[in-house]
């Protein structure tokens, strides 16, 4: 959804994007979501089914800068990984993907077609678009949006900020990338587009001959990643109630599995 400060409230207009997919390939997008019982919104990618089906979300696990201001954090619950019949489809949120430990989690998870939606359209976003490659020897997926002013509902309260601003507010640069950094598409500046492209599956594992990140690369002897994957509540209580002799736990706010 999107908000705006309107008449003295915020005002939400839900957004619902028009994408093109074969039907028989799964798809994915990121969105500003609130979990089903709960205050606050996360920023979170979601994976659907060929039918639309809902298959699993991941929420940004540490919002960046002043975005910290309106979206909370995830926990390790939704690191997800959706297997297809081309590979493990995960991937995590713009400058999640600075945070060695979680590509390491994801590495480990078996993850071959990578998503890494941002909106950074630096240069340097596409060197760690290639470096996630080359380590994760994975085909990577970078999607950036292009914005103008244009583009902002002239009620949005804070359009007049844009009075001196160029009118190419985000120059894209989505690309698609195979397991050794190399681009099979993009990236795509100034323009809006759709980007196709044609993969190579058997790329992984010849990639993965010479270097895999959590394979014959991997030292557990001396390296070792511990993942909390709970779901983390803010309240918990506990009464002791007859179930056999044991103390029942009642979490409050409980995760729905079927909510985003």
């Amino acid at each position: 959804p999107a908000c705006c400060w309107r008449d003295k409230r915020w005002r939400v207009r839900r957004v619902t994007p028009r994408v093109s997919r074969p039907a028989t390939q799964p798809w994915w997008f990121p969105q500003n979501l609130r979990p089903l019982g709960r205050g606050g919104s996360n920023g979170t990618t979601l994976y659907f089914g060929p039918d639309g089906t809902l298959l699993g979300r991941h929420r940004k696990l540490k919002p960046t800068g002043s975005e910290r201001l309106i979206w909370g954090e995830g926990d390790g619950s939704t690191l997800t990984v959706i297997p297809t019949p081309f590979g493990m489809l995960g991937g995590l949120i713009c400058w999640e993907n600075y945070m060695p430990l979680a590509r390491a989690a994801m590495y480990e998870k078996g993850v071959t077609l990578y998503v890494a939606p941002t909106a950074d359209a630096r240069d340097s976003w596409q060197a760690t678009l290639q470096h996630i490659a080359c380590e994760g020897r994975c085909f990577v997926f970078g999607a950036n949006q292009y914005v103008t002013r244009r583009d902002y509902p002239e009620d949005l309260v804070s359009t007049r900020e844009l009075t001196d601003a160029p009118d190419e507010l985000c120059r894209g640069g989505s690309a698609i990338l195979n397991p050794l950094g190399q681009y099979v598409a993009g990236p795509l500046y100034h323009r809006e587009g759709l980007l196709v492209a044609t993969l190579d599956l058997t790329q992984i594992e010849e990639s993965r001959f010479d270097f895999d990140v959590t394979g014959h690369y991997a030292r557990p002897d001396v390296f070792t990643l511990w993942v909390n994957e709970t779901s983390q509540h803010n309240v918990v209580s506990h009464s002791n109630e007859e179930n056999g002799g044991q103390s029942v736990a009642h979490k409050r706010m409980p995760d729905r599995s079927s909510g985003c």
